[in-house]
């Protein structure tokens, strides 16, 4: 049965349910950001999803990316410069990270992970990127 790692539960907001992933916002201001987390259990890297999973991953990357541009345009932040990220060193449970970059972000251009602290979102502007990621996010 899938149960989502806590780490990622404390760290982000629920935004959406995808036919194979969560997707959620990462509770960082900084930054628009949109994790997904495929819900198949046991899985920790791609290369654990059935060849159909991992081309429906892309699917749901593609359409997070949108989503996080939408988060951006809401927040005055165009975003210029997508990231994505499958790290699991700390967090092995499958996940991916979809950030919004711009050259005068608080980590340009290095990464964001490890670069201070991750700043709360207003809970006005929490909403405003979830209406605004809901919105972009097409299934």
């Amino acid at each position: 049965m899938f149960k989502l790692h806590p780490a990622i539960q404390r760290t982000s907001a629920p935004l959406a349910t995808l036919p194979l992933s969560d997707a959620r916002v990462q509770l960082d201001a900084r930054f628009p950001w949109i994790v997904l987390v495929p819900r198949v259990e046991g899985a920790s890297g791609v290369e654990d999803l059935s060849p159909e999973d991992q081309a429906r991953l892309l699917t749901e990357i593609l359409a997070a990316g949108q989503a996080v541009r939408a988060i951006g345009h809401a927040a005055g932040v165009p975003v210029e410069r997508l990231n994505l990220g499958v790290l699991g060193n700390i967090t092995p449970q499958l996940h991916v990270h979809i950030v919004g970059r711009r050259s005068d972000d608080a980590a340009w251009p290095g990464p964001v992970w490890g670069h201070g602290e991750a700043e709360p979102y207003a809970e006005q502007a929490l909403a405003a990127a979830l209406a605004a990621a809901k919105e972009a996010l097409k299934f």
